[in-house]
C-alpha cells in the first residue's frame, strides 16, 4: 500500500467550471477509454484492500453488541458470565471511544512518517490480537482495559484509509470509493449477525461460552508531498467551514455508533430472542449497503455531495420518528423503521468524507482534515453509547429513536444552509477572477 500523492492544487486550477442552476460548479468529467480501464485497475489494487480491512476492523467493534445478548437465557452471555451491569456495559463502550478520539490524529501523522503498508498492518495485527483478548476477559475491569486499547490502535484505520484515497483519486471520484469502504461496515453487521447466529450453537465448546468463540474466531476468518507549514496548520484551525463539516459529522456519528452497537438490542426489543435477534440484523445492513453504494455513486455523479448527504439524513431521520411514533409492539412495522433509518444514517457518510475532502487543496491538509473531522465525530459515537436505555426496552426505546431523528435533521440542515454558502461563494469567487479556487457543494 506504498502511495504517490496526487498534486491536488494542480488538479483544481485545471478544472473547467461552468454555470449549473445559476451557481459556478464543476462538470461531470468525461473519462477516455484508457482512463476508464486505469481506474478500473486502481479500484481492483487499491479498494478491495482497505475495505476487506475495514470490515475486519468493525467486525471486531460490531461484535460486542452480538456478545451483549448471546445465550442470554442460559446466563452465557458477555453481561452474565463478567458480572457486568448496563451502565458497566456502556462505560466499556465509552472508554473505546474516548480512545478512539485521542489517537486518531496522531495516528494519521504516523501514517504519513511511516506509510500505509507499515502502519496500517501494524494496527492491523493489534487490533486481531486485542480482539482475541476480549475472548480471554473475566471481569468488567479486563474488558474495559483491553476494549481500550482496542480503541486506540483502531483509530487509525479508517481515517488512515480515507486519507489513502486522496492520493489515488479525483475529488470527484472519492465519494463512491469511501463509499465501498464504509459499506463495508454495513457488510460487517449483516455477517457479524450471521457469525453470531453460527457461533451462538458453540455455546461450551471447548468449556468456553460461545461469546468468547465470537472473539476468538473473528480474527481467525509515505507520500511524496512537501509537510505542512505552521501557517497552513493555523489557516485550518481557524477556518470556520470547516467546523461546520466536523459539527455535520458529529450529527451523523451518534446513530451510526448507536446501530452499530445496539441494533441486535433493538431488535431484541422487536419480539425476537437470542440467537434468532442475531440473525435479524442482517437485513437492515443488507439493504443500508445498496442504499449507501448507490447514494455514493450518484452524490459523485452529479456532482452533489451535500445535497444527496443532506437528503440521506431526512430519510434516516424519517425511519427513527416512525419508530418512536409507533405502538411499541408494532414489531413489522417497526423493523421495517429501522431498515429504512439504518440505510438513511449509513449512506450520509461517504458523501460527507468526499465533500470535506474535495474542498482543500493539498494532501497534507487532507491528512489533518480528516483526522480532526472523524475526532469530531467521536463524542457523537459517545453520545450514541448512551441512548438505547436497557431500562426502555418495554417501550420501544424512545429516547434512542428521537435523539437518532434529531441529530439526522440537525445534519441534514446542516449540508443543505452548507450548500448554499458554497454557491454563493462561489459566484463571489468568479466575479473576483479566482475560478481555480471554487468549492464543490
Amino acid at each position: 500500500m506504498s502511495s504517490t500523492p496526487t498534486d491536488l492544487e494542480k488538479e483544481k486550477s485545471n478544472v473547467d467550471y461552468r454555470e449549473v442552476g445559476g451557481f459556478p460548479s464543476p462538470p461531470p468529467r468525461c473519462l477516455t477509454t484508457a482512463e476508464k480501464a486505469l481506474l478500473r485497475k486502481q479500484d481492483i489494487r487499491i479498494i478491495l484492500l482497505p475495505a476487506a480491512i475495514y470490515l475486519l476492523a468493525y467486525l471486531d467493534r460490531s461484535n460486542i453488541g452480538n456478545a451483549k445478548i448471546l445465550n442470554s437465557e442460559t446466563h452465557n452471555d458477555l453481561l452474565s458470565e463478567t458480572h457486568m451491569t448496563a451502565f458497566h456495559y456502556t462505560i466499556a463502550l465509552m472508554v473505546f471511544l474516548i480512545a478512539y478520539a485521542l489517537f486518531d490524529v496522531p495516528s494519521n501523522y504516523l501514517l504519513k512518517k511511516l506509510s500505509p503498508s507499515r502502519w496500517i498492518a501494524f494496527l492491523m495485527l493489534a487490533c486481531g490480537a486485542l480482539t482475541m483478548g476480549l475472548g480471554g476477559a473475566h471481569t468488567y475491569a479486563e474488558l474495559t482495559v483491553i476494549h481500550f486499547l482496542l480503541g486506540v490502535f483502531e483509530a487509525g484505520l479508517f481515517p488512515g484509509l480515507v486519507y489513502f484515497l486522496t492520493f489515488w483519486y479525483r475529488t470527484e471520484e472519492r465519494s463512491m470509493r469511501v463509499a465501498f469502504i464504509l459499506a463495508s461496515a454495513t457488510l460487517a453487521g449483516a455477517f457479524g449477525g450471521t457469525i453470531a447466529y453460527s457461533v451462538g450453537h458453540m455455546n461450551r465448546a471447548g468449556g468456553l461460552s460461545a461469546w468468547r468463540w465470537l472473539f476468538i474466531l473473528d480474527q481467525g476468518s509515505k507520500g511524496s508531498s512537501k509537510p505542512m507549514t505552521w501557517a497552513e496548520v493555523k489557516e485550518i484551525l481557524i477556518d470556520w467551514r470547516l467546523y461546520t463539516h466536523y459539527v455535520i459529522y458529529f450529527g451523523i456519528s451518534t446513530p451510526f455508533s448507536s446501530l452499530s452497537l445496539f441494533t441486535p438490542s433493538i431488535v431484541a426489543g422487536l419480539g425476537f430472542k437470542s440467537l434468532k435477534a442475531n440473525l435479524m440484523t442482517v437485513p437492515p445492513y443488507a439493504v443500508a449497503y445498496v442504499v449507501t453504494v448507490a447514494t455514493s455513486w450518484s452524490a459523485d455523479r452529479y456532482n452533489a455531495r451535500g445535497l444527496h448527504a443532506g437528503t440521506a439524513c431526512i430519510v434516516g431521520a424519517a425511519g427513527f420518528m416512525a419508530s418512536a411514533l409507533l405502538p411499541a409492539d408494532a414489531y413489522a412495522h417497526r423493523y421495517g423503521c429501522l431498515i429504512v433509518g439504518a440505510a438513511g444514517g449509513f449512506a450520509s457518510i461517504p458523501p460527507l468524507l468526499g465533500w470535506i475532502t474535495s474542498n482543500v487543496f493539498t494532501t497534507s491538509a487532507a491528512g489533518l482534515i480528516i483526522a480532526m473531522n472523524i475526532s469530531f465525530g467521536v463524542p457523537g459515537q459517545i453520545v450514541g453509547v448512551w441512548i438505547y436505555k436497557a431500562d426502555e426496552a418495554v417501550r420501544g426505546y424512545p429516547t434512542g429513536h428521537w435523539t437518532n431523528c434529531a441529530l439526522l435533521l440537525f445534519s441534514a440542515a446542516g449540508c443543505f444552509a452548507l450548500t448554499v454558502y458554497y454557491r454563493r461563494l462561489n459566484r463571489g469567487l468568479v466575479k473576483q477572477g479566482a475560478a481555480q479556487r471554487l468549492y464543490r457543494y
